[in-house]
């Protein structure tokens, strides 16, 4: 396991461009509302640090963007970089995810969806991105436990457009964060797409256990498609009894300069003054058409 230097910042994305690593994360103020949009650059070589704040920030502001700027991913399509992220909308009074577009990894990142691209009328956040194998653009995103008619999260997936302005299909649900036998909770949260050297189709996203700690699990399509059948893999990716006891979820899967896979993720989630959010990356590898965290 790599602990960076990097403290306070959740659900921290990693992008590898021309030998520079940028990471992306929800930079936590006084309170989970009291969030920004940050970027880290780290072109030492070395995971663990020196990470750098960028000096500005690397968006300008969404027109009705108003508070809780959560989970910014960062995706490189057709020789542009799109952000994907989620925050709360002063017009629809809902949280959602939006797309907003730059020439370059550090922005400025503008919207180009026209407000949120998922739903106005109900709370979807922490989306990502996939494109199959079709070359066909989707979003993957969170219908959030807050707006569901009965309390339980939503997992959903709709195509974007070409341009990745706007959806293109009606979103379909996936799963329920009480689809899995090792959860009694209400959480979706954090998704991200994996395909195997077989062709099977992942997804990462986090829950929690029973007793409330944060975890990531492992959900499979049956045809190796975003429309296929998904099952939830018993055994969990990362548990706080494989992070020496700190939780910690909303991963993502990068490769580093090597070519070596690691599982991003901020731990512990909930962090008391003594013990901040750090990002850690866990190498992983595959086994058995499924993920496995590497621990020493």
């Amino acid at each position: 396991m790599i602990i960076t230097d990097i403290r306070g910042v959740r659900d921290p994305f990693v992008l590898l461009e021309n030998g520079i690593y940028y990471l992306y994360g929800t930079e936590v103020g006084m309170n989970w509302s009291d969030t920004v949009w940050a970027c880290y650059i780290n072109d030492s070589g070395d995971l663990a640090g020196p990470w750098k704040k960028t000096e500005s920030l690397v968006y300008e502001k969404p027109e009705h963007g108003e508070k809780q700027f959560w989970a910014p991913e960062v995706h490189k399509y057709k020789d542009s970089y799109y952000m994907i992220a989620s925050y709360y909308s002063s017009e629809t009074g809902h949280r959602g995810s939006s797309i907003l577009k730059a020439d370059s990894p550090v922005g400025p990142f503008v919207e180009i969806s026209e407000g949120h691209v998922t739903p106005h009328d109900r709370d979807c956040i922490d989306a990502t991105f996939y494109l199959d194998e079709n070359s066909q653009p989707w979003l993957v995103f969170v219908h959030e436990w807050t707006s569901t008619d009965d309390g339980i999260g939503r997992m959903n997936a709709a195509k974007l457009s070409d341009d990745l302005t706007h959806l293109v299909s009606e979103p379909m649900e996936l799963f329920r964060a009480d689809d899995p036998s090792w959860t009694n909770e209400r959480i979706t949260d954090g998704c991200f797409m994996y395909v195997t050297e077989d062709k099977e189709l992942l997804m990462i996203w986090s829950n929690m256990l029973s007793g409330g700690k944060y975890c990531v699990g492992v959900a499979k399509s049956d045809n190796g498609k975003i429309d296929g059948n998904w099952s939830q893999c018993e055994e969990l990716l990362f548990t706080a009894e494989k992070g020496d006891g700190l939780d910690g979820g909303h991963g993502m899967i990068f490769k580093d300069a090597n070519g070596n896979m690691y599982l991003s993720l901020h731990s512990p989630n909930l962090p008391n003054g003594e013990t901040k959010e750090r990002t850690v990356f866990i190498p992983l590898n595959e086994k058995d058409g499924t993920l496995c965290c590497v621990l020493q």
